[in-house]
Parts: C-alpha cells; sequence; structure tokens
C-alpha cells in the first residue's frame, strides 16, 4: 500500500515565530509537503477551513506556528496511520496531544509553557474526548469541518474530536513527539470564556469534556473556578516556562528527539512480533 499524500496547514499572525520554529522543521523545510500558512485570519476554525479548501491531500495535518517537528517526523505520522487504520481504517483524527476518555493526558509533546515533557506515552492508538490544538491531523475522507461558531483560537481541537465522536469515527491520540515552543500564557482572552459556552450548548450529551485546560460542564462554576486557579498559580507558572525564542532544536536534542525516522532495530522488533502473531 502506497503511503498517503500529506499536507501541512499553519495559521499565522507572526512572520518571526513562523521562521524560527515551523519554518526549521525538516520536513518543511525540504519543500517535500504542501504547506498552506493562512495568515491574521480571524479566528482557528475559520483559517484552517480555508487551507483546508486549498489543499487536496488525503491527509492534512493542522499545526501552530509555533511547533518545530524533528527530523523523521512526517515518516513516523506515516507509521503512526498505519498503525491506527491495521484496525480502524475508517479514522478520522489523530493528535500528538489529548486527553483520554478516562481523562488521563497522552503526549509526548515539550511545552515551554510549563518547561517540561507532557503526557504519557501511548503504546497503541488511544481514543480521545479532545485534543490540545497545536497539532491535528484529519484524514479528508472522514468528511470533517472546524466550526466556525468557535470565534478565536480555543477549543476546536474539543469540537472536532466530538464531530467525529458523533459521526461514529474514530479520534486518537498517538505518539508523535514534537516541540511546542509556546511562550508562557498569563491568562487567555475572552474567546475563552464563549468558546467555553458554545462547547456546553453545543454538546450537551457528551458533557462532561475535559480538555487539555478546563472540564466543559453545564455549570458555569467550573469556568469561574478554573479562572480562579489560574490567576493564582500565575507565579509559579511564570517559573516554570521555559524560554520561547530559544532555537527549537536545542529542546529536540534535550528530549532525544533530533532524529525520530524509525530504526533498523525498530524495523527488526516489528517482524519478529509479525512472526509471532502470524
Amino acid at each position: 500500500m502506497s503511503a498517503p499524500s500529506i499536507a501541512f496547514v499553519c495559521a499565522s499572525n507572526d512572520p518571526r515565530i513562523l521562521a524560527e520554529n515551523l519554518m526549521r522543521s525538516p520536513a518543511i523545510e525540504s519543500g517535500d509537503y504542501p504547506l498552506e500558512v493562512v495568515e491574521n485570519a480571524p479566528s482557528a476554525a475559520q483559517a484552517y477551513n480555508t487551507g483546508l479548501d486549498r489543499t487536496e491531500a488525503e491527509i492534512v495535518v493542522f499545526l501552530h506556528h509555533d511547533v518545530y517537528l524533528p527530523l523523521g517526523w512526517d515518516a513516523l505520522l506515516c507509521q503512526r496511520i498505519a498503525e491506527v487504520e491495521a484496525t480502524d481504517p475508517d479514522w478520522a483524527l489523530l493528535g500528538a496531544f489529548g486527553i483520554a476518555m478516562n481523562s488521563r493526558g497522552f503526549g509526548p509533546v515539550w511545552s515551554s509553557s510549563i518547561g517540561f515533557i507532557a503526557g504519557l506515552m501511548p503504546m497503541a492508538p488511544v481514543p480521545v474526548q479532545s485534543f490540545d490544538e497545536l497539532l491535528i491531523v484529519m484524514r479528508r475522507g472522514a468528511g470533517l469541518r472546524f466550526d466556525e461558531g468557535l470565534n478565536g483560537w480555543h477549543m476546536y481541537g474539543t469540537d472536532i474530536v466530538c464531530q467525529a465522536r458523533d459521526k461514529g469515527l474514530g479520534a486518537y491520540a498517538v505518539a508523535l513527539p514534537l516541540i511546542h515552543n509556546d511562550g508562557y500564557k498569563e491568562t487567555l482572552d475572552h474567546h475563552f470564556e464563549a468558546a467555553f459556552r458554545h462547547m456546553a450548548r453545543k454538546w450537551p450529551g457528551m458533557l462532561p469534556l475535559k480538555t487539555p485546560v478546563i472540564k466543559i460542564t453545564r455549570s458555569a462554576r467550573d469556568l469561574y473556578k478554573w479562572r480562579w486557579r489560574l490567576w493564582r498559580s500565575r507565579g509559579h507558572r511564570r517559573d516554570i516556562a521555559a524560554c520561547d525564542t530559544i532555537d527549537p532544536r536545542i529542546y529536540a536534542r534535550a528530549c532525544g528527539w533530533m532524529d525520530l525516522r524509525p530504526s533498523l532495530n525498530d524495523q527488526a522488533a516489528e517482524r519478529v512480533s509479525d512472526r509471532n502473531t502470524s
């Protein structure tokens, strides 16, 4: 079976951040894959739907401009797709960081905003209820689109998973290590609270929904509690955050992720596993 065609879509409002992070990724820098950069869009949903319409690839990777994909990330993505298709050929979405149905977070990804690697290592694709929006992989054939009723830049990673689940399609967290060179954020804008309420109205039958940031419920009390915890933790969060202007390749090297290409040892292990299960 031939590898699927892949395209990347990025929403960006800062050429410097884009140049110093995503554009340094070997898969992007090589020019081997189409990249659609949608600049200064009013919302993530509008940007990503625009990018989706500009591409024809079977697999579309939506990602932030402050993400760095280490060498071999594209080969690893193809491997992860093959692993998912072995059990769920009609899958819809994959993510680099997601919240499982039991509310555990699966990665792993390095985040500068928290200064460490986030997420458990999935040994196999893990069904999720939400994604962190830093990177979402979509199979075009699933027929999904981002909800442009979500203004701003929040919770579209949860909404797109809810759409897939509502259609009976699979959404999974898989191991796709990367660097998210995001900076410390004191708080989130008013669109976050609007997104919380939008999601609570749109998906009442799926509540509560655990996202990487907050639990969405029918009650705004959970929103107010989250806002209070965010305010109280600002000093600690500021202390642990890493510098987001450092070359992301330095963080990739520290994480041991400079080269993610499947090794000969990995291939040999797969052959042994195949023999044992045949």
